[in-house]
């Protein structure tokens, strides 16, 4: 076990001392709430977070499947919903280009991210578009 530090805080947990005088130092990571994807991730002193290559992988056939049922009703959405829409053009492109980069052998996962982003950013207004965004979000990003 280790001592405490000279101020007589406990140490950090990895047993390091904390600096003399210095304030309580929170080497943990709390979230409260919502959904989070994290990569590489460093916390605490002398942490190191090291990044390979970063890709998409094609859509495995239920995947696919479900993702392209999910494009045709987000389109069939986009139509009922046309007159909720600030923009009516826009959902349209990015949806397109979501389908055109999740067709190709490895798609880009920059495309695939902002395609999904924007996608999801145009649709805010009209929940059961949000909800069919957000779902498409979910089987292309499980990948």
């Amino acid at each position: 076990m280790s001592q405490p530090s000279a101020d007589g805080s406990p140490p950090y947990p990895d047993h390091t001392p904390r600096p003399p005088g210095g304030p309580a130092v929170n080497l943990g990571v709390q979230q409260y709430g919502g959904h989070s994807q994290v990569g590489n991730q460093a916390v605490g002193p002398g942490a190191r977070a090291v990044a390979g290559r970063i890709g998409f992988q094609a859509l495995a056939p239920e995947q696919r499947e479900r993702a392209a049922e999910l494009m045709e009703l987000i389109e069939l959405l986009l139509e009922r919903h046309r007159a909720e829409l600030p923009d009516q053009r826009t959902p349209r492109v990015e949806l397109r280009r979501l389908r055109e980069e999740l067709d190709e052998g490895a798609p880009e996962p920059g495309v695939v991210r902002r395609a999904l982003e924007r996608l999801t950013a145009f649709v805010q207004p009209v929940a059961p578009l949000a909800a069919a965004v957000g779902e498409l979000s979910q089987v292309v990003q499980s990948f």
